[in-house]
């Protein structure tokens, strides 16, 4: 048996038990052809589906992928926020997939089936083994974790080895001896002592241009200048095609066989080329060109029909600016989000709520605009406090303002107010706050500092709240 579903596991049947056992077993068990061939044309096809996470990926047959997601992490907030996506774009899909992130692919590919040190990784889990800490991760994990062949694993284990950690610590030579290279090749590859390429996929129809050198490269002046060729060749694809550039990866293929990538997005579709040459050269501090590189490879892996341009000059450039500046501020967007992340540059849209800290919600810095806006005669603070802080305040009831307050241990003396603005719970959203009542004052303290205080109850109805003072927002 090649393999086993989730019912046939239950039953007791795994794969690689003899056809003719689990029929014994079960003797109307459903039994389908095995497709070697389209397995490995659809785990090829996942690994380019793989291609909106890292700019590098490859398939592992016979149920496995490669990832380098090496410089990019940080564009989808982090490695654990990274793995949790593309688990759950798995789990939606309806696979089942394990995933772990390590300074190395041996070390990954043992901690994503073999659990690091702890339990088997359940399907859908993900681990992320810190910097530096491959070694350690893989001391306590079975021989097997190795991708050695099982025959060398099962003479390991006739010689008293039973963990990658024992077998690191024996010494070299009587191992070389008796197992030739692999052993040491397998403990150096997930340790990193030895590089382990891998032969990244691409999309059929994604545009790349390719450019080898006759001589390795190993400045950023001479990668700067070949970035600069490979996005005019591409811009022009681009051009014809209709499409403009969203995501783009810049492969460096080096002399001992490895490749590095760096990966770059755009907030709208972009055929300019000194535009995406300078984002992917902004990126070269990233790349180690080893013992040189003798060639780069830039591919678009993602690309959005581009419409027609129409040209701004005169009134309607003037119209046009005001209408929507986005496209001159896209350069701008992009050159933040490539260096902080994307998670990191954003700006804030309306959203329809009377509380505040629900009145307001993160989108893309270029989204377009929702129609929606706060009420200009009801100013709020440019910052929220979340949560808000509880203050101590002296105050007339039931609706006078607070003539003083400290936070942070320091008194303020307001000198002017405005209010009180009050603001009711939501409780068709949260039964809890059928009877809540806020009651807010924008305030000005001696120095000018202006800040949105609000009183939680309204003075006369102790169901409303227990009267507590909170600093809400900073003008």
């Amino acid at each position: 048996m090649a393999a086993a579903d989730r019912a046939a596991q239950r039953l007791g049947l795994q794969a690689g038990m003899p056809l003719a056992q689990a029929q014994a077993m079960i003797p109307d068990l459903a039994v389908i052809e095995a497709d070697d061939a389209g397995d490995a044309a659809a785990l090829a096809e996942a690994a380019a589906w793989c291609l909106h996470t890292a700019p590098l990926t490859a398939p592992d047959p016979p149920d496995g992928l490669w990832l380098d997601a090496t410089g990019c992490a940080h564009l989808a907030g982090g490695e654990g926020p990274m793995l949790a996506a593309l688990c759950g774009r798995f789990g939606r899909a309806g696979i089942d997939a394990r995933a772990a992130v390590a300074d190395t692919p041996g070390a990954a590919w043992a901690v994503a089936r073999h659990g690091g040190g702890m339990a088997a990784v359940p399907p859908g889990g993900m681990v992320v083994v810190p910097p530096g800490q491959a070694e350690a991760a893989l001391a306590p994990l079975p021989l097997a974790a190795l991708r050695l062949p099982e025959e060398i694993v099962r003479d390991l284990r006739r010689l008293g080895f039973e963990t990658v950690g024992a077998l690191a610590a024996a010494p070299r030579a009587p191992l070389r001896l008796r197992f030739g290279e692999v052993v040491l090749r397998r403990l150096d590859q997930a340790a990193g002592r030895l590089a382990e390429p891998i032969s990244p996929v691409f999309p059929r129809e994604a545009i790349n241009r390719r450019v080898a050198f006759a001589e390795p490269l190993l400045t950023a002046e001479a990668f700067a200048a070949a970035i600069e060729r490979l996005a005019r060749d591409v811009c022009r694809a681009l051009a014809r095609a209709g499409q403009g550039a969203r995501r783009l990866d810049l492969l460096f293929e080096r002399v001992d066989g490895t490749l590095q990538a760096v990966r770059v997005g755009t907030a709208r579709p972009s055929q300019a080329p000194a535009h995406l040459a300078r984002l992917l050269a902004e990126r070269l501090e990233q790349v180690d060109p080893g013992p040189g590189v003798e060639a780069m490879r830039l591919v678009v892996t993602l690309a959005e029909p581009l419409g027609a341009a129409q040209p701004r000059d005169g009134l309607l450039a003037d119209a046009a600016e005001t209408q929507d500046a986005a496209p001159l501020v896209a350069p701008l967007v992009d050159r933040l989000v490539n260096r902080l992340g994307v998670r990191r540059v954003h700006r804030a849209e309306p959203v329809e709520s009377d509380v505040p800290e629900r009145s307001v919600r993160r989108v893309a810095a270029l989204a377009p605009p929702s129609g929606r806006s706060w009420p200009p005669s009801l100013p709020r603070p440019a910052r929220l406090l979340d949560p808000p802080q509880p203050v101590q305040a002296l105050a007339l009831l039931p609706d006078r303002p607070p003539v003083q307050f400290v936070w942070r241990r320091v008194r303020h003396l307001v000198r002017r107010a405005d209010g009180p603005e009050r603001i009711f719970g939501e409780w068709w959203k949260h039964a809890a706050e059928a009877a809540s009542v806020r009651d807010y004052f924008a305030v000005e303290d001696e120095s000018g500092a202006r800040f949105w205080l609000f009183r939680r109850g309204d003075g006369l109805d102790s169901a409303t709240g227990d009267l507590q003072w909170f600093l809400h927002g900073l003008f």
